[in-house]
């Protein structure tokens, strides 16, 4: 008899077991099913995200008209300079790497486990934009777990010149603030192409922290990351640009919700793309976005 219950005991405990293994199965389909498609991405560009909607919502329950400041430029009408110190400070590796950064997160799992908390992210300029474009901004394991996903395939369906185009343009960078262009006009009165170093490595340093940390009024730590930028921006190398023709302004209103910038005078033969207007489709230097350089 002792025997028998052990044997229905063992029984039990497997079905219980094969229960659990069918159900996280099926949740893992669940969540590889409802990833968004991010195809679209190669020609349109999108005209809001999952944080700006956020913010949004944010201004609207303390009873305030959310702001929106926000020009869409080409990935070739921006600062190499920019791109560098952007590279420094977010992800020196971008150019390499398919898209997670394993050493990282090798390191930032030791960091975490030992502190006992997540102290540390090892998040990739292609995982801030999968973020930054369809998740919220919590860090329970679901929702790292479909940004993985999510950058996974921004990595096979987009080239690094156009995801690292993107994440310039919807980045925040202050109180209403996103992308590069509307940063450089609201900091400086120039478009994003005539950011120098210094400014540039100001802009890039701010990204961390860009409601406290302003780059028209630096404060002493944020001129400290200044300079920590500046030292190290020769030693990555951006994507280099893809030499197709650029998409023309079509002149179609800036939609509603978004408060224009200053006007400068147009880049010569580098027009602006608006958020929605159809780009050229890139295409992968060297067939792919892993290792090359």
């Amino acid at each position: 008899m002792p025997r028998l219950g052990k044997m229905r005991k063992l029984r039990k405990v497997g079905r219980v077991l094969l229960a659990l293994v069918a159900a996280c199965f099926a949740y893992a389909a669940f969540v590889f099913l409802t990833l968004p498609d991010v195809r679209t991405l190669r020609t349109t560009n999108p005209t809001t995200t999952a944080f700006i909607e956020l913010r949004a919502r944010e201004a609207h329950r303390h009873g305030e008209q959310g702001k929106r400041v926000q020009r869409w430029v080409s990935y070739a009408r921006m600062s190499q300079n920019l791109k560098r110190a952007v590279l420094v400070t977010e992800d020196s590796a971008f150019w390499k790497h398919d898209g997670l950064d394993y050493q990282q997160i090798k390191e930032s799992m030791e960091v975490n486990l030992e502190r006992g908390e997540f102290a540390r992210g090892a998040s990739t300029i292609t995982q801030q934009l999968a973020k930054n474009l369809y998740l919220s901004p919590s860090k329970n394991p679901v929702r790292k777990l479909r940004e993985l996903l999510i950058a996974r395939r921004l990595e096979a369906e987009l080239s690094k010149q156009r995801i690292l185009e993107i994440y310039l343009n919807v980045i925040e960078w202050g109180d209403g603030i996103y992308g590069a262009e509307a940063a450089a006009r609201t900091y400086f009165g120039k478009s994003s192409a005539e950011l120098s170093p210094a400014e540039s490595a100001l802009l890039a340093a701010a990204i961390s922290n860009p409601r406290l940390m302003n780059p028209g009024r630096p404060t002493a730590r944020l001129l400290r990351r200044q300079a920590m930028v500046m030292r190290r921006m020769g030693a990555v190398t951006p994507p280099p640009v893809i030499t197709t023709a650029p998409p023309i302004d079509s002149g179609e209103p800036i939609p509603a919700g978004i408060e224009s910038v200053p006007p400068l005078p147009p880049v010569e033969a580098l027009p602006s793309a608006l958020p929605g207007q159809p780009v050229p489709t890139p295409k992968k230097p060297g067939g792919g976005g892993s290792g090359s350089v």
